[in-house]
């Protein structure tokens, strides 16, 4: 038994020290500027958005909760702690995506190209959507990084990645993964 949690204290420790190595590696690369920052949005419980939801009307969509709205802030924190570049900060137009931005960034703009296709409302515009992401992307030459605040849907289709609430996935400009930061909440 001893043995075990000996093993148990050992694996922790190495992990945690591999997890910092990491996003230490991370931090670094994100030094360099130029990458894509891909963000879902902070915690918004439930799934998806009720039916009949107006993009226009927030008090029709699901979104951040008081959880989620500190996850938001401790994004902003990150960013500020380790001092990365910021070019731009782009959203998609739902609400919890928005709020996420504003509260970690402040400034930033929106575009449907980072909006959700998950409702059958929506479906049809995946592919335009994806294909105008990648030529935004083609465009952007900055020694910055360009941080996306988006959905699931989208960070899944163009990275073939299911990040969780508030996670950050930073890929270059081929839509490679670089690295990934999960935000707590």
């Amino acid at each position: 038994m001893k043995f075990l949690k000996f093993f148990i204290i050992i694996f922790i420790s190495l992990t945690t020290s591999i997890k910092a190595d990491l996003n230490k590696n991370l931090i670094n690369q994100l030094e360099d500027g130029g990458k894509l920052i891909f963000i879902r949005h902070a915690y918004a419980p439930g799934n998806g958005d009720p039916n009949n939801f107006n993009l226009n009307d927030c008090s029709t969509q699901r979104n951040l909760n008081l959880i989620g709205r500190e996850q938001a802030k401790d994004i902003g924190e990150f960013f500020s702690e380790n001092k990365i570049k910021i070019y731009k900060v782009l959203s998609s137009e739902w609400c919890r995506c928005k709020e996420t931005a504003d509260i970690a960034f402040n400034n930033y703009s929106t575009n449907k190209f980072l909006n959700s296709f998950y409702n059958s409302k929506y479906a049809k515009n995946k592919d335009k959507q994806v294909e105008a992401l990648y030529d935004y992307v083609k465009k952007f030459k900055n020694d910055k990084n360009l941080i996306l605040v988006t959905h699931y849907v989208l960070i899944s289709e163009v990275l073939n990645y299911g990040p969780s609430s508030g996670e950050i996935v930073v890929s270059d400009k081929n839509f490679n993964i670089i690295g990934t930061v999960e935000i707590d909440y």
